[in-house]
């Protein structure tokens, strides 16, 4: 992945988000954002994935930064995929056909590669079935599994992922924890926000803990959450795992 973030500043309404972060990382498939709510995680996340820009600061994967205009945005969206919280399914088309939208009028494949290329991942994540369902008729983690292939199918550098699980009971949540975990051992690189710690600490090559708009810590998971050399996070993370 090689992400690297300096002086990244992000301000709504006069108020002050990310306040000068930096960060760095290895090459590395999975990068764990954690830490408090409102303390920036999200913020950093859509700015890497460019759905905002940023006030000030630079953002680079792989050496490449990250472009600042609105074409170069766009075009390096067609690059990367994005899950929600929400799914974000449109709810009048089935399941197949979230999955073929953006191949067809995004990414202008025929409808014929495009089917071919959804479906052996609709069968190894055992949604071939519930294909022709609509959200509706979709429990709540058949819906963000779908919403990650829709992610996935475009075959993108990197996959960000906004706290995926937040809406969902805990054996729903852990179907959705399941297939990243898969994708991650399949070779997908991926930024998450989560509040699943035990996932974290299994999942993530790196951990960010994000608090105050800023980087208060950062490490491998196993620096992180075993000994963090910072108070606050070492309180943080004493407080939620057992």
């Amino acid at each position: 992945m090689n992400l690297v973030v300096t002086d990244l500043t992000q301000r709504f309404a006069g108020t002050t988000v990310l306040d000068r972060l930096s960060l760095s990382t290895g090459d590395i498939r999975a990068l764990v954002l954690v830490g408090p709510s409102g303390g920036g995680k999200t913020t950093l996340l859509r700015i890497l994935a460019g759905l905002d820009l940023p006030v000030a600061g630079r953002v680079a994967f792989a050496g490449r930064e990250l472009p600042r205009d609105e074409a170069g945005l766009q075009a390096y969206r067609k690059t990367v995929g994005t899950v929600f919280q929400a799914y974000n399914l449109f709810p009048h088309l089935s399941a197949l056909d979230n999955l073929l939208l953006p191949l067809v009028q995004v990414h202008k494949l025929s409808l014929e590669a495009a089917s071919e290329r959804v479906r052996e991942p609709l069968e190894r994540f055992g949604l071939a079935a519930h294909a022709h369902k609509r959200p509706a008729e979709l429990s709540g983690g058949q819906k963000q599994r779908i919403a990650i292939l829709r992610a996935l199918v475009v075959q993108p550098a990197c996959l960000f992922l906004d706290e995926p699980t937040s809406a969902l009971d805990p054996e729903m949540a852990a179907e959705v924890l399941d297939m990243i975990q898969e994708l991650k051992l399949q070779g997908t690189r991926f930024v998450l926000v989560t509040h699943e710690m035990q996932f974290a600490r299994r999942a993530a090559d790196e951990v960010a803990f994000i608090g105050d708009g800023t980087v208060l810590a950062h490490g491998s998971a196993a620096e992180m959450f075993t000994n963090c050399p910072q108070p606050r996070v070492r309180a943080f993370f004493q407080r939620i795992l057992p």
